[in-house]
């Protein structure tokens, strides 16, 4: 029985054909046709004007900070239901993290973003949101909020490449977004991230980072320090495959949430991330609330079958990094990440193997 992993790699097909050209043209580091290619791509699917492809999408939200002078003791604003790449790079910078917490959406609560920007003493310079699991935060009150208050927003599109609302594309509604291409992601490079913006001067500047801050001159010259963070021309002609077929992933993605809903529908102790008005997600990972089973009991068996299965994110403000972080709470977060469990969900899988995590869920939930 082959192991049934939460969102392993699934290739196009076109990956090796592109990487030999990028070896017959000998242009293997972070220079070269398939880069330029990767990034119109991102350009055309998502309608940001400018992208930057980078080593990781960690590196694009430092780069993110970077370039908006976020630094020493500023504020930055944060979803706490989230993984902990979305927030790292603040204490890249020496900033302050300040966590929020979710609402009904499973994403950042609007209401306790307004409770932290009036209760806090030092006014916040930006806003990192994720948008969790795929699923669209509630966005057109999330940047209505950071406009009235001039606070910079940052979409931690990590999870939501092909997301939308309104049929907007996630990471293009605030000031700069970040997709994602690690090996569990919707679209992989084996590693990845992308930077996205429609300032071009930002997305400018952040590559002079992301190279080392070389200054233009024959020889190395440097006025401030920079970063080893651009994508190669290798991964870049793997982002262009899967860039090919996004679309078709996304659509198993969400048949694949379609066929578990289905399935469970009659343990009422279950629910599901849901997806909020107007927003169409790309359910990244299938994920659910038990009322009653402990989470952990049926991530024993599902193991017994060969399927994996993890516990949701546990909330930033919950980890021992962040046990002096100031935190606006109402207790959503804990609540999902005690019930919540995300669910095996390839896109290259057949019905019969999810088959097996349904019997298996239904074995401890009767």
């Amino acid at each position: 029985m082959e192991r049934l992993f939460l969102s392993p790699p699934h290739m196009s097909g076109k990956e090796q054909q592109y990487i030999a050209e990028v070896f017959a043209s000998n242009y293997i580091a972070p220079i070269g046709a398939f880069i330029n290619r990767f990034e119109a791509s991102i350009k055309s699917y998502t309608g940001a004007s400018h992208a930057l492809a980078l080593s990781s999408a960690t590196a694009g939200l430092h780069l993110a900070l970077r370039v908006l002078g976020i630094g020493q003791n500023d504020t930055v604003l944060a979803s706490t239901f989230t993984f902990i790449g979305s927030v790292n790079a603040i204490l890249y910078q020496g900033a302050t993290p300040v966590f929020i917490d979710s609402d009904e959406s499973w994403n950042l609560s609007p209401r306790l973003l307004k409770k932290a920007i009036e209760e806090l003493e030092q006014k916040p310079k930006a806003l990192i949101l994720t948008h969790l699991y795929g699923q669209m935060s509630k966005i057109d009150e999330i940047v209505a909020i950071c406009k009235e208050h001039e606070i910079y927003l940052i979409e931690d599109s990590a999870e939501s490449l092909g997301a939308s609302y309104n049929g907007q594309q996630s990471g293009t509604f605030g000031d700069l977004g970040v997709y994602s291409f690690n090996g569990n992601k919707i679209l992989t490079t084996s590693g990845g991230g992308m930077l996205v913006s429609n300032n071009e001067a930002w997305i400018e500047k952040a590559k002079f980072l992301s190279t080392q801050a070389k200054e233009p001159f024959l020889h190395y010259e440097h006025k401030e320090y920079g970063y080893n963070y651009r994508m190669s021309n290798v991964l870049s002609a793997i982002g262009v495959a899967q860039m090919e077929v996004l679309n078709d992933r996304v659509k198993r993605k969400r048949e694949v949430f379609d066929f578990y809903k289905e399935q469970l529908k009659e343990i009422e102790e279950i629910t599901f991330m849901p997806e909020i008005e107007h927003a169409y997600g790309n359910r990244w990972l299938t994920t659910i609330l038990f009322d009653k089973t402990d989470p952990l009991k049926v991530v024993e068996v599902l193991e017994q079958v060969n399927a994996e299965s993890r516990p949701l994110w546990k909330p930033m403000h919950m980890q021992e990094l962040f046990k002096d972080a100031t935190s606006f709470l109402d207790g959503t977060s804990e609540n999902y990440f005690k019930k919540g469990l995300c669910l095996p969900s390839p896109t290259s899988c057949d019905l019969k193997e999810l088959i097996r995590v349904v019997e298996a869920i239904k074995q401890v939930c009767h």
